[in-house]
């Protein structure tokens, strides 16, 4: 359903027909027949209680770092959180019960839009660590939390202390023991819920250590993952005990087209736009990929990658 005007029912930056290629690292997709960009969780709140009210489809966008937007676009009004909604700041720690040692956890709260790359390089300044294992990753906090994204067997949800989450006009907190975090996957969230800010605990360390670290995971990444084109990063989960890459190698379609869209040669878990994809090439590509790794190995491979606007197929 198309989404009447309503801008004159809040105060926050809107803009119709946006586009929303820009926005994913894949660089595919129409536009957002309505673009939201909230600046605080009580405009985030208020901007959901509007769109429940007059039913409109709304989809959350972080970094797009892990979406797929169809050619035709959305109809509904994408939610931006960017930088705008992207503030740090320290949270008092409760003091520790007598006689325990005081833990070196330092709590910090981080707001849905701001990016991995801004929050490590916050925390190397003041000697955090606890997050190198996210060097590299293009994504928000919010779509972090969401996706418990992890790297080299570390994951997010090891570091979430409370989430802040917003829904039709309110913001409640969530504390970590009402929450259940799996691979790619959190639990304990209502549906409508989008999260607002997360409360991580990190731990005080040495910046040369953690900048040690930053590197070291930032040259795994280049050693292993193609470089200098559009992709989403992984496309599709690993099935357990596997990995979609493998599989996908194994069925031998590396450097396997539709269109622009082609399977990595250094990376055959990377779907990437080569040369002018189309949306409908990689969705192609994707259900190829799928057919064949199923056939060859019985396995059905699971998109990682959201997908938005195709609803109308």
């Amino acid at each position: 359903a198309e989404c009447p005007l309503f801008s004159e029912n809040w105060d926050g930056e809107l803009r119709r027909n946006e586009p929303l290629a820009p926005l994913t690292t894949l660089r595919v997709g129409g536009p957002a027949a309505v673009a939201a960009r909230p600046s605080t969780l009580a405009q985030l709140a208020s901007l959901l209680a509007l769109l429940d009210w007059l039913g409109c489809p709304r989809r959350v966008l972080g970094r797009g770092s892990n979406l797929l937007v169809a050619d035709e676009g959305y109809a509904g009004v994408a939610i931006i959180l960017g930088q705008r909604l992207g503030r740090i700041t320290r949270v008092p720690v409760a003091p520790e019960p007598a006689g325990r040692e005081a833990a070196d956890r330092v709590l910090v709260r981080v707001e849905a839009g701001c990016s991995l790359a801004a929050l490590l390089a916050w925390a190397l300044k003041r000697g955090l660590g606890g997050l190198e294992f996210l060097a590299g990753i293009p994504g928000s906090i919010g779509g972090a939390v969401m996706m418990n994204a992890g790297a080299w067997g570390e994951s997010l949800g090891e570091r979430v202390h409370a989430l802040e989450v917003v829904s039709g006009g309110r913001v409640r907190v969530i504390n970590r023991s009402a929450l259940e975090f799996s691979y790619r996957l959190v639990q304990g969230l209502a549906a409508d819920e989008v999260v607002g800010a997360a409360i991580l605990a990190l731990v005080a360390r040495e910046p040369a250590t953690i900048q040690a670290l930053v590197r070291q995971r930032h040259e795994q990444r280049r050693a292993a993952q193609p470089r200098g084109v559009a992709s989403a990063g992984s496309f599709f989960k690993n099935p357990p005990g596997d990995y979609a890459g493998r599989l996908i190698e194994q069925a031998g379609l590396k450097g396997v087209r539709v269109g622009g869209a082609q399977v990595s040669r250094k990376h055959a878990n990377f779907l990437i736009n080569s040369q002018g994809a189309r949306a409908a090439d990689l969705l192609a590509l994707m259900k190829l990929v799928q057919e064949q790794v199923l056939a060859r190995f019985g396995v059905r491979l699971e998109p990682e990658v959201h997908l938005l606007g195709f609803e109308r197929e």
